[in-house]
């Protein structure tokens, strides 16, 4: 196999903070071509990608406003040789949780804010991803990071579990739509488990009287059950490496 070949493409949303950021760093290896998409450009990370050998480029980029990030997305894509890569892949991590409030409460804003960066954007940039490398010979990928709360309804969490909820089944669409083409791209919607970031402290910090399942958030908390950043990045880039990744367009990595 020639250098060319061992070569890997790694797009990355929401690589500012939590596992986001984790995934980031551990793409961070020799022959690793790695692209962020986050609110703002990390300079440990560009440090810690020459120290590696890896190929970092970090965009400044408000997912709450995708078309054109996606349209620079399928520009940066098309002025590479995809020859010379052995797989790309794309992973769409970012998402926002809106303020924990029963949807008559929800402000348009912040719903808006939620579907666009939940789901809009995952959508638009897969689009631009596929369309790009639709003619590129390695395995394509795209890995939606989803949630539990996609699947299993709560309270005033309408707009997050919709967002998920859409996620899961965009993919299952995509599945039938790569299936049907040559060298059609490998995609999973993959529930990361409960892991230890922001949004747990979000959840946690929510008005009791508004969100009634604050405290199993503070139970996953004090009973230990809450998983590390960089474990969920491990467990999450380890299932994207799978030869079977995508047999299954929606899947738990703690049942995998």
């Amino acid at each position: 196999m020639t250098a060319a070949t061992t070569r890997h493409l790694f797009i990355l949303t929401g690589a500012s903070r939590g596992m986001g950021h984790a995934m980031a760093g551990q793409l961070l290896a020799p022959g690793h071509t790695v692209l962020t998409l986050a609110r703002r450009p990390d300079e440990a990370l560009a440090s810690r990608a020459a120290a590696a050998g890896a190929t970092l480029t970090q965009w400044s980029a408000d997912l709450a406003d995708a078309a054109p990030v996606a349209a620079r997305l399928a520009d940066w894509l098309a002025a590479h040789d995809g020859a010379a890569f052995a797989s790309s892949a794309l992973i769409n991590n970012a998402g926002v949780i809106p303020a924990i409030v029963p949807l008559r409460d929800a402000a348009p804003a912040d719903l808006a804010n939620a579907l666009r960066v939940g789901l809009e954007a995952p959508m638009q940039l897969t689009a631009a991803f596929l369309h790009a490398t639709r003619a590129w010979p390695g395995v394509r990928k795209v890995l939606n990071i989803s949630s539990g709360l996609g699947r299993r309804a709560m309270a005033s969490q309408a707009a997050y579990c919709a967002a998920k909820a859409g996620m899961d089944h965009f993919t299952r669409c995509l599945a039938l739509d790569e299936a049907l083409v040559p060298n059609g791209a490998k995609v999973c919607s993959l529930a990361p488990g409960v892991i230890d970031t922001d949004m747990q402290v979000q959840l946690r910090g929510a008005d009791a009287a508004a969100f009634p399942d604050r405290g199993s958030f503070e139970q996953l908390k004090r009973g230990g059950q809450l998983t590390s950043a960089d474990d969920a990045a491990r467990r999450v880039l380890a299932y994207l490496a799978r030869a079977d990744f995508g047999a299954e367009p929606v899947a738990d990595v703690r049942t995998a």
